[in-house]
């Protein structure tokens, strides 16, 4: 066995060099040696309008979210408070001097229902006592007469506008008792009103400040 296992080594042996060279080129599976092909695929029109297109759609959504994060991160210019006209200025001086005399006309008599309509749901007031008064405790003061005023002279009124809000500052004398105790004298007031969406004025702040007169005791 062995023998014949030389044998055929040696046979093969003994083909000449142009047998083993056709030998050699007739196999099929030896990619080394066979030449390499290129494919080139030629793409019609429509392909790349399509790529095109869709690039494009591509680059306007990340645009898009871009400008959406920096007007989430920047303040809306748009919604920043504008000055008041001058002639808007002038008509709501008139309306707040108006509305001034109602509450004057309302504290001296006793009017609870006038003064409903002039204070805001959340009013709050400070009183000549450091005392924090709101809308519901205001309005049972003048129906259980706890407060009385028999004079109320309003002086030195000055009304700021901003925006649809408006501060008054003004010099209060007056005549009158809470609770029996005496109040007559002279204060200073500050009011705040603001506008609300329906175009109504109301009052959302007040504060009372006794002026201290020589004699009075501190």
């Amino acid at each position: 066995m062995r023998s014949n296992a030389v044998n055929d080594r040696s046979c093969l042996t003994c083909f000449p060099t142009s047998v083993h060279s056709q030998l050699h080129s007739r196999i099929p599976f030896d990619l080394g040696l066979r030449p390499r092909l290129r494919f080139v695929t030629r793409m019609p029109p429509e392909y790349f309008l399509r790529n095109a297109l869709l690039v494009r759609s591509v680059a306007c959504s990340a645009i898009v979210a871009l400008c959406l994060q920096v007007g989430a991160a920047v303040p809306d210019l748009a919604a920043a408070p504008q000055p008041t006209p001058r002639a808007h200025r002038h008509e709501y001086r008139h309306e707040i001097d108006q509305l001034e005399d109602a509450w004057r006309a309302a504290m001296l008599k006793g009017n609870s229902a006038a003064m409903d309509t002039l204070l805001a749901d959340d009013y709050t007031a400070i009183t000549a006592k450091g005392a924090i008064q709101t809308k519901e405790q205001a309005l049972d003061n003048l129906k259980s007469g706890t407060l009385q005023l028999t004079s109320l002279s309003i002086s030195d009124r000055k009304v700021r506008i901003y925006g649809t809000t408006a501060v008054v500052t003004s010099l209060a004398e007056l005549t009158g008792s809470r609770s029996d105790q005496e109040i007559s004298g002279r204060y200073r007031y500050t009011r705040v009103y603001v506008r609300n969406l329906q175009g109504q004025w109301k009052i959302v702040s007040f504060e009372a400040s006794r002026i201290q007169e020589p004699g009075d005791r501190k």
